[in-house]
């Protein structure tokens, strides 16, 4: 549910703090419900979260978001738009305070061409989210929402202040379904 990247927030610290990154390279901060990225906009920059957490949704047509993941540190933002040259395929906002390192479009390019680490790195988040995004899809069509809605209650308790607003858009359903389902989970836990 809160996606994190250890390995790839070590690497891009390593490279910040070199002198090699000559500036293109930036520490850059966020406050609550601000938008790093923005669903159908052009981004000039590729983002890693250095720390903090953030929410990755789609808006659709009828305005309605539906979350796709939460996204914490070591976590890379704009990539996938760099590589097909594309708008931003969803939005990306801070649901606490978040600080990214924020990396120049050329020279993230000029670094897949000459850096086999970073290439090991991205193939690893793209296979990540390939499996993560098969395994929820699965998962979602053979358990019911009690379950999901079990976990996600217990990472809000643990690591992260989750409006009603943002369970729903992450269970895919509306803020009354949800209450329902939240009374129904406590009277089983109770019982």
């Amino acid at each position: 549910m809160l996606r994190t990247n250890q390995p790839f927030l070590n690497y891009l610290e390593i490279l910040f703090h070199s002198q090699e990154h000559k500036g293109n390279i930036i520490l850059e901060s966020f406050e609550k419900d601000e938008k790093l990225l923005t669903q159908g906009e052009v981004s000039d920059k590729i983002m890693l979260i250095k720390s903090g957490i953030t929410k990755c949704f789609f808006t659709e047509e009828n305005k309605e978001e539906y979350i796709v993941e939460f996204l914490g540190k070591g976590e890379i933002l704009g990539e996938i738009e760099m590589m097909k040259n594309v708008p931003c395929i969803c939005s990306i906002e801070a649901i606490t305070e978040v600080t990214v390192f924020t990396i120049t479009i050329p020279y993230f390019q000029s670094l897949i061409k000459s850096d086999l680490n970073l290439n090991n790195l991205l193939l690893d988040v793209f296979a990540e989210r390939i499996a993560n995004t098969s395994n929820r899809s699965s998962y979602q069509q053979l358990h019911a929402t009690e379950h999901t809605l079990s976990q996600l209650l217990e990472l809000k308790a643990k690591e992260m202040k989750i409006s009603k607003e943002d369970m729903a858009s992450y269970l895919g359903t509306t803020v009354k379904s949800l209450t329902k389902a939240i009374k129904d989970y406590e009277k089983k836990k109770t019982v």
